[in-house]
C-alpha cells in the first residue's frame, strides 16, 4: 500500500495535487500510514484513498494535517480547491456545513439522498445528469459524494433523519440491480441508533414538501441552516423565519410520513418490484 493506485496528474486536477502534497509531506515527516492514523485519528485506507486520489479530504482531516505537519493553512487551502473543483458553486457552503453538523435532516422527494447512495447508483446519475463529462470526470464526482459518507462514521457522527418520497424507491436508477443494492443499504439504517428513515407513501397525496430536495443542518451551537434544491438550482437560508418554516415542514412530514417500521416494510416491498426480469426461454 505504498505506491499510488493510479498515475496522479496534479498539474491538472486539485484532487490529485492534494494526495501528492500529502504523500510529500509525510514523507519528509517520516511517517508510515499506520502512525499518521494514529495522529489525525483517522483511517489508514481513508488516508491511503486520499492520497491516491481515489477520496476526497474531508473537513476536518485538512486541519488535523496542517496541524500535523505545521504547513499552516496549506491543506486547507488546497481543500478550497478540491472542493471547488467536483462541487457545484452553490452547494459549496452547505457541503461545509454537513461536515461539522450535529444532526442532519433530509427531505428526497424522487432521489435517494447522496449520503445514502451507492457508489453504483451515483454513477447511474451522474452519467445521465452530467451528459458530456469524460470517464474519468464522472469517477472524480462520484468519489467526491461518496467520501460525503465519511462523516457517518466514527463516534462523532451526527444523528440523522431522513424521509423519502416513494418515487425515490420506485424510480429505476441504474436498472435492477443497482436499485437492489441501493434500497438494501437503506434497510439497516431505517433504524438506526444515528440514523432514521420514513417514507413519504404516494397515498399521502399532495403535501408541504412534494418535490426537490430539502436539507436541515444543526450545529453543535444548535444554529440551523437550510438548503433548497430543485432541478438545476440550490438556495441556502440560515435567516430564522425562513429555517423555523422549513423545520416546521419538515416535522409535520414527520407526522405526515409512515413510521419506521412501516417505511421498512414498504423499502422491502419496493426491493422485491425490482427483481431482474428473466430471459425468455426459447
Amino acid at each position: 500500500m505504498t505506491q499510488p493506485a493510479r498515475d496522479l496528474e496534479p498539474a491538472s486536477s486539485a484532487r490529485d495535487l492534494y494526495g501528492v502534497e500529502l504523500r510529500r509531506q509525510r514523507q519528509l515527516a517520516g511517517l508510515s500510514l499506520d502512525r499518521l492514523s494514529d495522529i489525525v485519528n483517522y483511517s489508514k485506507t481513508h488516508l491511503y484513498g486520499v492520497e491516491t486520489g481515489e477520496r476526497l479530504p474531508l473537513p476536518p482531516i485538512s486541519e488535523k494535517l496542517d496541524v500535523a505537519f505545521g504547513t499552516g493553512e496549506l491543506f486547507q487551502g488546497l481543500w478550497g480547491a478540491v472542493k471547488r473543483e467536483h462541487t457545484p458553486r452553490r452547494f459549496d457552503h452547505c457541503l461545509e456545513l454537513e461536515a461539522r453538523a450535529a444532526r442532519i435532516q433530509e427531505f428526497g422527494a424522487s432521489v435517494i439522498p447522496g449520503l445514502l447512495q451507492t457508489p453504483a447508483y451515483m454513477r447511474a446519475l451522474f452519467e445521465e445528469g452530467e451528459r458530456g463529462r469524460t470517464a474519468k470526470e464522472i469517477d472524480g464526482l462520484v468519489a467526491a459524494r461518496l467520501s460525503r459518507q465519511e462523516i457517518l462514521r466514527g463516534d462523532g457522527a451526527p444523528d440523522c433523519w431522513w424521509i423519502l418520497g416513494e418515487a425515490a424507491l420506485r424510480q429505476v436508477v441504474g436498472g435492477p440491480t443497482v436499485m437492489r443494492d441501493q434500497l438494501a443499504t437503506l434497510l439497516p439504517l431505517a433504524t438506526g441508533l444515528r440514523t432514521t428513515i420514513q417514507v413519504a407513501p404516494f397515498a399521502l397525496g399532495a403535501c408541504v414538501l412534494t418535490s426537490g430536495t430539502l436539507i436541515l443542518l444543526t450545529l453543535p451551537d444548535n444554529s440551523t441552516t437550510m438548503y433548497q434544491e430543485g432541478a438545476g438550482h440550490g438556495e441556502i437560508f440560515d435567516d430564522r423565519e425562513t429555517v423555523m418554516r422549513s423545520v416546521r415542514d419538515f416535522d409535520y412530514m414527520k407526522a405526515c410520513a409512515l413510521s419506521p417500521r412501516e417505511s421498512v416494510a414498504l423499502i422491502e416491498a419496493a426491493l422485491e418490484s425490482h427483481e431482474p426480469c428473466e430471459s425468455p426461454r426459447i
